[in-house]
Order: C-alpha cells, then structure tokens, then sequence
C-alpha cells in the first residue's frame, strides 16, 4: 500500500512521526529521546509538542548554541518535514510547539473514511494475537450482577482489540472443576436414581438443586463423605460420574447462554477441566527449573517481595487455582501463542495474579519487563453497589441473578417508549427490539463510562435517563443524526460521490478534528484498558455535534451537502463506538 494510501490511524502518533524526524535532525546525539505529542488544552493549536522542556537539562552542559527552552522549541518547529496535515506552527512558554491541523486535510479525511468505511480509522497495534479471558462463571451457580462487569468490560476490550485488527481467543475459563461436583452428582444419585434413564434432566432449578445439596453437605456428615469420594472418582475418570457431572455443566451452560444471547456477547468455553490434564507436565516443568518447594506438606512457589508463598499443590496432593492458572497461561504462551493474555476479574484477585505473573518470570516465560511482549495484564474492577452503598443483592440478600436485572431494564425502556405513544406509532416487533437496544445498552453504558477500578452504584433511574452521559441520551442522539439525513431527502451514498466536506464555520472544524481523533481514543482506551476513555469520546462527539447543529443550520443552506455528510459521518463513528461497546444502536425514536 502506499504512504498515502495507508489508513489514518492516531493522529497523535503521525505527528510524532514528524517530530521524530525533527528531534534527529535538531539533535542527532540524542538518540534515546521519543516525541511527547500531546492534545492542546488551550486556544493555541490543536497538538503541542513538550520535548523542549526536557531538552534543554541535557544539552545545556553540552556546550550548545541553545539558549533556553524557548529556543529549543523554535528548532524543533523550524525541523518539522512538510506536510500536508499540518496548516501552521508556533512556540508558546516555555518551548511548548503548537501545531494547528490543515482543516482541508481533516475534510479529505472524513470523506476518504465515508467513501472507505470505518475501518480506515482502525488503530495500529504491536500485536496479532490476544488472549482475553473474560465472563467465567461458576458451572450449577447463575450469572449474578458480579459476574457483570467481567461480561460485559471483557467483551468491549475484545472488540477494541478486534477493531485493531487483532486476533482475539475470546476465552470463558468457568469454573467446572472442584470440590463442589462431588456434592452435586451424590445428591442427583440420592435424589434421582433413575436419572440415567430419564429422557430429560430431573434436576430442573438448578438453584434449587445446589441449595439442598449444601444443606445437605453442611449438615450430614456421611453424606459430606460420600461426596468427598464422589470428587476422587470424577477426577479418576469414572464414567458414571463423568456424564453426571457432563449433564450439570450442560444445564449451566444453557442459562449462560440466555444471558451472553440478551448481552449479545460471544465466549469459547475452556474451563478448569480443560487444563486438568496438562497440570501434571506443566508443574514438572515448573519443578526441574528448581521453581517448586516443599512448605507444611504442600508444593510452592516463592515470589519476590510477598509475603506468603504461591502453593501449587495443597497439603492432600490436590490441585488448585494456582495450578490451573499457571497450565493456562503455559497453554496460551505455547499452544495458542498468544502475544498479549488479557485476565478481568474483581480487584481482590490482583494479588494472586501478580503471584502467578511473577511465577511465570521466573520460569522464563515471560520478559521480565511488563510492558515487552508476550505480557499480560490483569485488568481488575470494582464492585456493584446498590444504593444503600452496599453489595448489591436483592431484599433477602441474595444476590442479583443477571437475567432478572436485564429483564427489568428492558421493561422499564419499553414502558418509557410506550409513555411516549411509541406502541401507537410503532409495530409490537419495533417496539421490543427497540426496548432491548435502550434497556441493555443503558445497563451496559453505566458500568463501562467508569473507570473500571472504582466502584459503581447500580440505579436504574439514572442509567435509564435520557439527559446527560447514559446511553439512552447518546442512543437518541444518534437516532436524531439519522433523522435529520431522512428529512434531506438527499441520499447520502451519491452525496459521498460528488459533495465536498468544508470545515469553514469553527463547529464545523472542531466537529470534524474530534471525528479524527476517533483511532487514538480506542487505541488509549485499548492499551491502558479503560474503556471509559472510549465512552467519554463519544460523549463529547455527541456534544460537539449538538454545538455545530445548534449553530450551522444544515437543510436548506448552501452547505447543506456538506453538513449532511459531516452528519452521517458522525454516525458511522457513533455507530462504531456503540459496536465496540456492545450497544445496538436505534435508528429512530
């Protein structure tokens, strides 16, 4: 492809590129200085360069004809290679280089992504492979509010990194393995002893079920003997307690599935039972690098700078999250040569995810610096509270099953649109599908526009406002967008042929500077993994655009065909910024 023809990507790393080149030719003995390209927070341009700062202590002693960080600054915006992006330049303070963009190159760039589709704006990553694991409930447990957040942030970083042209393994490590299964299969023994034989499964609420198990293995001590056994036999491979143990798992699955299908979330299950088999090879790898040591009975790890140690095998001989988490991160590294392995869990697994990272170093696994590849990133979130600040669980404390929660957003979002006379206007088939958008994508929004180490209040009052920064406003906003083009009468796919995009008014020009400024946000939010930098870019998109609405009227002027494909431009980057959030957009309200 060539230079000119190459998609857009960070309009904050092609400018860096051009400083680049003016650091080498300014000072050709500092070698090891990258370009700090920032945006402008003030009047002064679009882009600063602030390298002059820093500059100016190493080479004042070096017998320089500099004098002061002003004129390094001058020196660097006297070097900058031409290009056609950039309309002027100027020095600010103390050799801060403002950079004002080109408004026709930021026009021409609007038009060559309508006439190319989105994806000219995709991030530029290192990598072609990432693991994330995300989701991974609890097998005979229902998905609760605190399997959200991992749901539903795993999924946004996974279409980021997709966007980017990135391979992602999108992994459901659920937990399918453990001391509970021989508790569960010994009461569907006691309590159905035809349960081989029945056409169906017998066990029907599964709630239920692993209820009166636990009371069950809380309260009879022979019982809790049985089912200790009954573990011993599955993980010996007996048959029969292999297919009892196949036909739980399988109940689970089908209500995961109701909720990854409402959440519009793709998974590939591969639980602890997965890597079972390979623990045995992976630990005695782990063993002949001298890694492992007895401690109290059981085999650990020690790891620097903690405390206690990293145990691998417990006391008894058995296995454990250490030893399932370690197979795993062997079996992605080395099976599915993953460059980049993504775990979302709460924060009060962060430290036993530091263990196994620096277990994995010391293996060899991994560089021993976190930001060379292959890495890995825990990325931790804070909790779900109610409004009481508290854990959020129903009035008898039981915590929040998940598919009662989105039912009841999308009720509240149909019953809205019904208010508004919607059920009069639109077919029953409009309505509901139009309920769902709104409903899940406003359960979605709240949680994703924090910042995901940060507890959040769940209310549905607020997520489901149509003012301010929710989804529901942003999803109107849009369905306005769309609107407005309808009313034109115009079609946009001829207009994309023969108009001219002109950013003469300055809403105009900011408008279509923040539609640019589209790649770095998904690649800040995809690298730092915070998709909350994703959330309030749109936010401010959607306000830019009420402002060059408000103040450059679009049908009927001399600009009208220009206007109209500023407008459908915004769109399409609305649009993609609800796909990488998983938010169906609505087209009409």
């Amino acid at each position: 492809m060539a230079r000119d023809e190459e998609s857009l990507g960070s309009l904050k790393k092609k400018l860096a590129e051009l400083f680049e080149v003016s650091l080498r030719v300014t000072f050709p003995t500092e070698t090891d200085v990258e370009p700090l390209v920032a945006v402008c927070t003030g009047n002064f341009g679009d882009y600063q360069c602030n390298n002059a700062m820093s500059l100016w202590p190493r080479i004042k002693g070096k017998g320089t004809a500099f004098r002061g960080p002003p004129a390094v600054g001058q020196a660097l915006m006297k070097n900058i290679p031409p290009s056609e992006m950039i309309e002027s330049c100027s020095v600010a303070g103390p050799g801060f280089v403002n950079v004002k963009l080109s408004k026709s190159w930021v026009a021409k760039n609007i038009q060559k992504m309508l006439t190319r589709g989105i994806g000219e704006w995709a991030p530029k990553l290192r990598i072609k492979r990432a693991v994330v694991d995300f989701s991974s409930p609890n097998i005979a447990k229902e998905m609760h509010v605190g399997n959200l957040r991992s749901t539903i942030i795993g999924d946004t970083l996974a279409r980021m990194l997709e966007f980017s042209n990135v391979q992602v393994l999108r992994r459901n490590h659920v937990g399918d393995w453990g001391t509970q299964f021989g508790m569960l299969i010994e009461f569907l023994f006691e309590k159905f002893p035809d349960w081989e034989d029945a056409s169906e499964t017998p066990i029907g609420d599964l709630q239920a079920f692993y209820k009166e198990s636990k009371q069950r293995f809380d309260n009879d001590h022979d019982f809790l003997e049985r089912a200790r056994k009954a573990v011993v036999k599955l993980q010996g491979g007996e048959p029969k307690y292999r297919k009892a143990w196949a036909q739980i798992c399988d109940i689970s699955r089908k209500e995961f599935d109701k909720v990854y299908k409402c959440l519009g979330v793709t998974l590939e299950e591969k639980g602890e039972s997965f890597y079972n088999p390979f623990i045995p090879g992976v630990l005695e790898k782990l063993s002949n690098l001298g890694l492992m040591e007895e401690n109290q009975g059981a085999r650990v790890i020690f790891i620097e700078g903690i405390s206690i140690p990293l145990i691998v095998v417990k006391s008894d001989g058995g296995y454990n999250y250490a030893s399932t988490d370690l197979t795993a991160l062997w079996y992605r590294l080395n099976e599915e040569k993953a460059e980049w392995i993504i775990y979302l869990t709460d924060v009060g697994q962060s430290q036993h995810f530091e263990m196994v990272f620096k277990a994995a170093k010391r293996a060899g696994w991994l560089p021993p610096e976190n930001n060379s590849y292959p890495r890995v990133n825990h990325v931790g979130f804070g909790l779900v509270l109610g409004e009481d600040g508290k854990r959020f669980r129903t009035r008898n404390t039981e915590v929040v099953r998940l598919v009662d929660l989105l039912d009841e957003a999308k009720r509240r979002s149909k019953d809205a649109l019904i208010e508004r006379g919607k059920d009069k206007e639109w077919t029953e088939e409009e309505l509901e599908e139009t309920a769902k958008a709104i409903g899940y994508g406003a359960v979605k929004y709240a949680d994703l526009k924090n910042n995901r180490l940060t507890n959040y209040t769940f209310n549905f009052d607020q997520m489901l406002n149509d003012k301010g920064n929710t989804a529901v406003y942003l999803l109107y906003a849009h369905a306005r967008i769309c609107s407005i083009i309808r009313k034109s009468g115009k079609e946009i796919e001829e207009l994309k042929k023969t108009a001219v995009i002109s950013l003469d008014h300055p809403d105009e020009r900011a408008l279509g500077l923040h539609l640019l400024q589209f790649a770095e946000s998904v690649e800040e939010a995809c690298t730092n993994l915070l998709p909350n930098v994703l959330c309030e870019y749109l936010y401010n998109l959607s306000e830019n655009f009420t402002k060059f609405y408000s103040n450059c009227q679009v049908i009927g002027k001399p600009e009208e065909a220009s206007r109209l494909l500023l407008c459908e431009a915004t769109a399409v980057v609305m649009r993609q910024c609800f796909h990488l959030l998983g938010i169906e957009p609505v087209y009409k309200i």
